[in-house]
C-alpha cells in the first residue's frame, strides 16, 4: 500500500509532481466510501457517502415537486398553451439540472445527488421532447404511435448527459429507455397485445418477448465490456457494469420465467430452476452478485405477485436457501469454478479469485 509518506518521497525524488500527488490523494479519498472496508473479492456498491447527500437529495425532490406544481398550474390555467409550457419549462429545467450536475457531480463528486439528478434529467427530457414532438391529443386517447421519436431523442439527450458526467446509474436509465422504445415501436407495428403478460410470453404472437431477450443480451454484453476493462474494479467502469447487470438480469429472466411459469407445472418450475442455476454459474464466474440477485429477486416478484400455487411457493423457498448458501461460500465456489474453466476463457480479464486454494 502506498501512503502519504511514499507520495512525499516520490515528489522529493521527482517521480511525480505535487499536483499529481494531490490528485492521487483526492482520488483515494473519493473511492474510500464504498471500498475502504470491503473484504477481498466483495463487490463495490455505493448509493450515498453520508447523510449530507441524503439531505441534498431531499431538497432536490422538494424543489422538483414545487417545479411540477408550478408547471401544472400554468397548464391548467391555459390549456391551449400546454405544448409551449412543456417545451419552455423543459428547457429551463434542463439548464438548471445541468448546472446542478456540474456542481454536485463534477465538482463535489456526490453519489446520491448524481443518481437523483440523472433520474430528473431523464424524466424532464422525456416530457419536454414529448411536448415538442408527440401528438398530445392522440396520447390522451390511448394512441402512442407518436411517442417513439420524442423518447428516442430523450434517450439521446441522456446519453449526452452520461458522456459529460459519467454517472453509472444513467446507463441503467438508458438501457431501460431502450427497452421502452423497442416495445413502443413493436406495439405500433404489430398491434397492442391482449394483456401485459403477452408482452413477454414466447407462446404469444408478436415480437415483444424476443425483443426483451435480445436487448437483455445486448445490455449484458455492454456490461461485460465495462467489467472486462476493469477486472480489479477500481474505476468508474466497474460501477457502469454494475448498473447494467442490474437491468440485464431481469430482462433475460423475464421472458423465460413468464413463459415457464405460465404453464403452471412442476416441470416448468424445474426448468426455471435450471435456468437460474445457469445464471448463478455465470454470475459467480464474472463475480457479479448484482447480476444474480437481480435475476432471482425479479423471479421472486413474479412468483409472488402474478403466479400462485404449490410449485411457486417451493421455488421461492428454494431460491432463498440458495442465496444464503452462495453468500456464505461465494469465494470458495468461485475458486473451484475458475479452476475448471477451459483455456479459451479470458480469466485475466475477470476479477481474480482471492482464495489461495479451493
Amino acid at each position: 500500500m502506498i501512503d502519504r509518506d511514499d507520495l512525499r518521497a516520490s515528489v522529493s525524488a521527482g517521480i511525480v509532481t505535487e499536483a499529481q500527488a494531490a490528485a492521487l490523494i483526492n482520488l483515494a479519498h473519493s473511492r474510500s466510501g464504498a471500498r475502504e472496508n470491503l473484504a477481498p473479492g466483495d463487490e463495490p456498491f455505493e448509493l450515498f457517502r453520508g447523510f449530507n447527500e441524503i439531505f441534498i437529495v431531499v431538497g432536490m425532490i422538494i424543489l422538483a415537486i414545487g417545479w411540477v406544481g408550478v408547471v401544472t398550474y400554468y397548464m391548467t390555467s391555459d390549456p391551449l398553451s400546454i405544448r409551449n409550457t412543456l417545451i419552455y419549462s423543459g428547457i429551463a429545467a434542463a439548464v438548471a439540472l445541468w448546472l446542478l450536475s456540474e456542481y454536485f457531480i463534477r465538482r463535489r463528486r456526490m453519489v446520491a445527488p448524481a443518481i437523483a439528478l440523472s433520474i430528473m434529467f431523464a424524466v424532464n427530457a422525456a416530457y419536454a421532447f414529448a411536448g415538442a414532438f408527440s401528438e398530445l391529443f392522440m396520447i390522451a386517447q390511448g394512441d402512442n404511435s407518436s411517442l417513439p421519436l420524442p423518447f428516442s431523442l430523450a434517450t439521446a439527450a441522456l446519453l449526452v448527459y452520461w458522456f459529460r458526467f459519467r454517472v453509472p446509474f444513467a446507463l441503467a436509465l438508458i438501457a431501460l429507455a431502450a427497452f421502452g422504445i423497442a416495445i413502443l415501436i413493436a406495439g405500433n407495428s404489430s398491434g397492442t397485445p391482449a394483456s401485459t403478460e403477452e408482452l413477454f410470453l414466447l407462446s404469444a404472437g408478436g415480437p415483444f418477448a424476443w425483443i426483451t431477450l435480445a436487448l437483455g443480451l445486448v445490455v449484458f454484453a455492454v456490461a461485460m465490456m465495462f467489467d472486462m476493462s476493469d477486472p480489479h474494479r477500481v474505476t468508474r467502469r466497474s460501477a457502469n457494469g454494475f448498473w447494467l447487470h442490474v437491468v440485464a438480469a431481469p430482462a433475460l429472466v423475464n421472458t423465460i420465467a413468464l413463459s415457464l411459469l405460465d404453464r403452471d407445472t412442476s416441470g416448468a418450475n424445474a426448468v426455471l430452476i435450471a435456468v437460474l442455476t445457469l445464471i448463478a454459474l455465470v454470475a459467480i464466474v464474472i463475480d457479479r452478485r448484482s447480476f444474480l440477485i437481480a435475476a432471482i429477486g425479479y423471479t421472486v416478484i413474479l412468483t409472488t405477485t402474478i403466479f400462485e400455487g404449490e410449485g411457486a411457493v417451493y421455488t421461492v423457498f428454494f431460491l432463498g436457501i440458495v442465496l444464503l448458501f452462495l453468500g456464505a461460500r461465494w469465494e470458495r465456489i468461485r475458486a473451484r469454478l475458475l479452476a475448471l474453466m477451459p483455456g479459451f476463457v479470458p480469466l485475466h480479464r475477470l476479477p481474480p479469485s482471492h482464495m489461495t486454494k479451493a
